[in-house]
């Protein structure tokens, strides 16, 4: 049986996509924060009938969190197959870029970069123990340089300069990542789940957590022949393989 980690799994988007990944017969771990809501979590899947799930307390930011979760992870399974690193966060507000706080900058880089760095360096001598290593890095169309140089793109004035940075600096840790790995059964990628209604944008997305999850479970799952180092954003530009960074 195959094995997944997802960090900030306990709810929204990270939760849905371990019910798919349940579904297609994986073992799912649910790296939480907080031990409480990661076993609600849990239950709730339960039940549902889906047994094959473990919460985790996991902290992104807390290296001894990481370091817990790896060994209960390298005790019970042995391997990981599956690394999906979800947790992030948007960071106060303002966030223009001739004004953000710098406290506020190092709070959104401290989880969405420098965690999923974390996350994956602790956990990458696991993954390379699978015979299918796959790394979905959850991203954000709103971390595309290309897309936020034109006036066209929908989300164009959509300026968060802390945590838009954030995920170009995500995005480019995918790239570097794939580009090192690239001769082995590796597969890192950077996913846009999209525009949706989740707790954390307020409920003001209007995609549904059902589809975002559906996006990063398709590249979460890809086979040998699938890409790799490269950027998708299926609610912007469905009709091509990825989008340019």
């Amino acid at each position: 049986m195959k094995t997944a980690l997802i960090t900030g799994g306990n709810k929204g988007i990270g939760l849905e996509t371990a019910k798919l990944l349940l579904q297609n017969g994986l073992f799912v771990y649910l790296g939480s924060r907080n031990k409480e809501k990661g076993n609600e979590a849990v239950k709730d899947l339960n039940k549902n009938g889906f047994q094959n799930v473990k919460a985790v307390v996991l902290d992104v930011t807390d290296p001894e969190t990481i370091l817990s979760a790896k060994r209960i992870i390298e005790k019970e399974q042995g391997k990981l197959d599956v690394l999906i690193n979800n947790a992030g966060i948007l960071g106060n507000f303002p966030q223009s870029a001739s004004d953000v706080s710098i406290d506020v900058l190092k709070e959104v880089y401290e989880t969405n970069v420098y965690g999923a760095i974390s996350v994956t360096q602790n956990f990458i001598d696991l993954l390379k123990k699978s015979n299918e290593p796959r790394i979905v890095n959850v991203s954000s169309s709103l971390g595309s340089l290309t897309l936020h140089s034109d006036p066209d793109y929908q989300f164009y004035k959509v300026k968060l300069f802390a945590y838009n940075s954030s995920k170009t600096a995500l995005n480019m840790f995918t790239v570097h990542l794939a580009y090192e790995l690239k001769d082995t059964v590796f597969k890192v990628n950077a996913v846009c789940p999209g525009y949706t209604d989740t707790d954390f944008g307020n409920h003001i997305g209007t995609g549904k957590v059902e589809d975002a999850g559906k996006r990063i479970v398709k590249y979460a799952l890809i086979d040998n022949d699938g890409p790799t180092g490269k950027f998708f954003s299926e609610e912007i530009n469905p009709e091509t393989d990825h989008i340019a960074w």
